[in-house]
């Protein structure tokens, strides 16, 4: 029902700044009536919340991000945004956009991902 395509990836030094964008398409009702985020999963580990934000623009961060990057959502182009700055080696990961119910804990439609490198 729904379609998300991330774009914006790539390689940064620590300390440096890339932007994430994501494209969502499909049933409006569903985009209106949820929640967009941005997940990441790094090599060995389990896929983690970074960032989501309600169609209103209410928006909630993990604590490892808090401070350093920022989650915006555009409701006509149906685009959410991660900004991330001072960006560290750990952030290094494969970032996926995602929606979910409100209701729900975890989402159930995901994008491709794309690939975020950071470099000490």
């Amino acid at each position: 029902q729904v379609q998300l395509v991330e774009s914006g990836g790539g390689l940064v030094q620590a300390g440096g700044s890339l932007r994430l964008s994501c494209a969502a398409s499909g049933n409006i009702f569903v985009l209106v009536n949820n929640v967009l985020g941005w997940y990441r999963q790094a090599p060995g580990k389990q896929r983690e919340l970074v960032a989501d934000v309600t169609f209103s623009g209410g928006a909630n961060y993990a604590a490892s991000v808090l401070g350093r990057f920022t989650i915006s959502r555009d409701n006509v182009k149906r685009a959410v945004y991660l900004q991330m700055n001072s960006l560290k080696p750990e952030d290094t990961a494969v970032y996926y956009c995602a929606l979910r119910r409100p209701a729900s804990s975890w989402p159930d439609s995901w994008g491709q991902g794309t690939q975020v490198t950071v470099s000490a």
